[in-house]
């Protein structure tokens, strides 16, 4: 079978346009929260408390479920749905979720009950006596928050099952439950706390809940609603288990770094978590839209490729990934570093948050938002690997990318405070990107560096280049920005959004460059 060329079902391009489409809904929809954050509770010792406080299970959600687990777990059940009857892939879906919600669950309670010392852990600079607010708060919010990783695993391993199956639409769109419980939280029960905070706590764990619930009607469709069974022996639960050890630093080098920044962010001035929480949400929006959409769509696709033995195949989804997140990373990392401070100024600078938050956030932002290509290639070169039951190279190049930004963290901060942080996470970021496609490179997988690809890449930074010029000339400076009301600011920045991408597109039809041709 090797080369045989296969046409994709569901076509990569229309799957990706449905989980970019409910991943847009879903990220307006968590700027819509941030807002609301920043709205209410600014960026003062409670809001550094929750941003921890949910940022722990977080961290280990992408560890566990959305990072390394997804990643080892869509290869298997793959290959267990090409090559074994539906009651096999049904019992595979059952003792995976027995095996690893029995060991969660403990891991969850664990959390619960060692609140104060995992936040001792996380945030060693809340240890000081001035800190002592922000160390109480944060343990007793973590207690309601950690469940959350429990419900969200979950989640996650009923998503990876819908996506193997190219049902794309009930994961994407989970997301914005837990934005909207939030919205609801901070909206309709703070006043109803005597630490106000406490509402966006508990609406996190009601997220968990209906994040889960949500997930339950597609796969009765597919009729492999689970069943949970401890499964520790079963040959497939044990083939999750031992390619999922290695993932877990391979796919989610991206947030230990940020968990690192969060550390030494302890030690900074209060305000400095929240900084750069809101800078990294903005970053997250583009990363999510394309480059973890395109990589979720396209790590089922590769592991058919690698069972087929279609290298040609194999390659050419490779190229398309990559393609597909340049044309809309590379304009976004200048509109991210240009529009820093109007970005964080049009949809923060509202309620209790200062001027100074918004020039402080947006300097963070700049720093993040000039890795958005790198961690998009990160995101899309990762499944290449994971899709051939390879765990071990990302975890190489994942230590080397995370003891660059460690070392980085500890020189930068000392000058660039938050900032530094940043930087150090954006060039890491490349580093890790850079090693991953060497690898492939190497071994046959991917050619990105040919005469058509060269041309391609040129057309991109022309346009990017025009884009740029245009929205330099057209912003107003920040002092504008900060002195206008909300809606004017609103007004200002989409015309100026909408102004760079009609530029920028005019700029690659008048290239010549043909988009139908990334439609696959």
């Amino acid at each position: 079978m090797k080369n045989e060329k296969t046409e994709p079902a569901p076509k990569l391009y229309r799957s990706g346009l449905v989980v970019s489409g409910l991943t847009m809904i879903s990220r307006v929809l968590g700027m819509a929260r941030d807002i609301c954050i920043a709205n209410f509770f600014g960026s003062g010792v409670a809001t550094d408390a929750f941003i921890l406080s949910f940022r722990i299970p977080n961290l280990f959600r992408r560890l566990f479920a959305e990072g390394a687990f997804s990643q080892a777990f869509v290869p298997v059940l793959t290959e267990y749905k090409e090559i074994h009857p539906h009651q096999k892939v049904k019992s595979l879906v059952n003792r995976t979720m027995g095996s690893l919600g029995l060991i969660l669950l403990l891991f969850t309670l664990l959390g619960v009950v060692l609140s104060e010392a995992i936040v001792s852990l996380f945030a060693p600079g809340y240890l000081y006596a001035d800190a002592s607010e922000k160390l109480k708060l944060s343990s007793d919010l973590l207690q309601i928050t950690f469940p959350y990783l429990f419900l969200i695993s979950m989640t996650a391993l009923s998503a990876g099952v819908l996506n193997a199956y190219g049902k794309f639409a009930a994961p994407a769109f989970s997301p914005a439950l837990l934005n909207l419980c939030l919205i609801s939280s901070a909206v309709f029960l703070r006043e109803r706390f005597d630490e106000p905070i406490f509402a966006l706590a508990w609406g996190v764990l009601i997220a968990g809940v209906v994040q889960l619930t949500w997930q339950m009607p597609s796969l009765n469709q597919l009729k492999l609603l689970p069943r949970p069974e401890i499964g520790f022996r079963d040959p497939g639960v044990k083939k999750v288990g031992f390619l999922m050890l290695p993932a877990v630093f391979g796919a989610s080098v991206s947030q230990i770094n940020i968990l690192l920044d969060t550390v030494l962010a302890s030690f900074l001035e209060t305000g400095s978590l929240s900084w750069l929480y809101y800078s990294d949400r903005l970053l997250e929006l583009p990363l999510a839209l394309f480059g973890i959409a395109i990589a979720t769509v396209i790590l089922p696709r590769l592991s058919s490729d690698h069972l087929k033995d279609s290298t040609e195949d194999f390659s050419h989804t490779l190229d398309w990934a990559i393609k597909s997140v340049l044309l809309f990373g590379l304009p976004a990392t200048a509109a991210l570093v240009l529009l820093s401070d109007e970005l964080i100024a049009t949809l923060f600078f509202h309620g209790v948050m200062e001027s100074r938050d918004v020039l402080m956030a947006g300097a963070s932002l700049a720093a993040y938002g000039a890795g958005l290509a790198g961690h998009m290639l990160v995101k899309v070169l990762a499944p290449g690997y994971f899709s051939r039951q390879d765990m071990i190279s990302p975890v190489r190049f994942g230590i080397i990318a995370m003891v660059a930004n460690m070392g980085l963290n500890l020189v930068l901060i000392w000058h660039f405070k938050h900032v530094g942080l940043a930087i150090a996470t954006t060039i890491s970021a490349f580093l890790n990107a850079a090693l991953l496609y060497v690898g492939l490179s190497r071994l046959g997988l991917i050619n990105f560096y040919n005469k058509d690809n060269v041309l391609f890449l040129s057309r991109l930074i022309l346009a990017t280049f025009i884009m740029t010029s245009l929205i330099y000339y057209f912003n107003p400076s920040i002092d504008w920005w900060l002195q206008i009301d909300s809606v004017a600011r609103v007004i200002r920045m989409l015309s100026i959004c909408l102004l760079g991408a009609f530029s920028y597109f005019l700029v690659l039809a008048l290239s010549g460059l043909n988009l139908k041709s990334l439609l696959r």
